[in-house]
């Protein structure tokens, strides 16, 4: 029998991984490494795939999923599909309650969002032992990010493949920055993992929604699109 396709496009999409890892100097020997897991296809991609380049590396790292459980009006609760799937891969993992300030209103704007969670999960990953916090965004976020900041900021600017946070105690780490969003829909199939959509009721009328319909009429540009403004960003960035 041949090779399984899951098991082909996991040693494909590891080669732009690895890349980023080498490139970036994102994963060192002893690193205990927090990976936010969302439930979707990204972020279930990325854990997968930190999870099978561990026996082939030389540098020895530990995962922790990590997972922020949202009591909020069309956030679904996800411990059910993700608690059995990590008892499967066998990683460390934690559910994080995401408590909102007093007064925060609903439905949060995406900003408040980002931040609240973002808070929950830098404290569980220090309190957890934890030195990087690794994110699923992936090549196409980056694009997304940096056209949302050419045209609400003027300024060229995207997202950091890594970043330092309180003098060194934590850096944030987004090992797919080079891997393609269709990419990780065909990783999610082939391994047949349930992924359900956050129904977040801005998620059609954001900023970042609607800069993603209009990349959609760029057509076979898209991707010398993608790559010539990530050159441009990082050449800005200094990255």
């Amino acid at each position: 029998m041949g090779q399984p396709v899951s098991d082909k496009l996991t040693f494909y999409l590891l080669k732009n991984v690895n890349k980023a890892i080498r490139e970036f100097d994102m994963i060192a020997d002893g690193d205990r490494l927090a990976v936010c897991v969302s439930g979707g296809k990204d972020s279930r991609s990325l854990l997968h795939l930190l999870h099978a380049r561990q026996p082939t590396v030389p540098e020895a790292y530990h995962l922790v999923a990590l997972h922020v459980e949202a009591q909020i009006p069309g956030y679904p609760h996800l411990r059910p599909v993700l608690e059995p799937w990590f008892r499967e891969m066998g990683v460390e993992y934690a559910f994080v309650p995401l408590e909102l300030p007093p007064g925060e209103s609903l439905p949060l704007d995406c900003f408040r969002c980002s931040w609240n969670r973002r808070k929950a999960l830098f404290l569980q990953a220090h309190e957890l032992d934890c030195n990087k916090l690794a994110f699923g965004h992936h090549a196409d976020d980056a694009l997304h990010t940096i056209l949302l900041n050419l045209f609400y900021s003027g300024r060229l600017e995207t997202m950091a493949p890594k970043v330092q946070f309180f003098d060194g105690q934590i850096s944030v780490i987004r090992p797919l920055i080079y891997v393609e969003e269709r990419r990780l829909d065909q990783l999610t199939r082939a391994l047949a993992l349930p992924s359900p959509e956050v129904n977040c009721p801005l998620s059609r009328t954001s900023k970042r929604a609607w800069i993603k319909e209009w990349l959609r009429h760029a057509g076979p540009d898209y991707r010398q699109i993608r790559t010539n403004l990530w050159r441009a960003a990082r050449h800005h960035s200094g990255f």
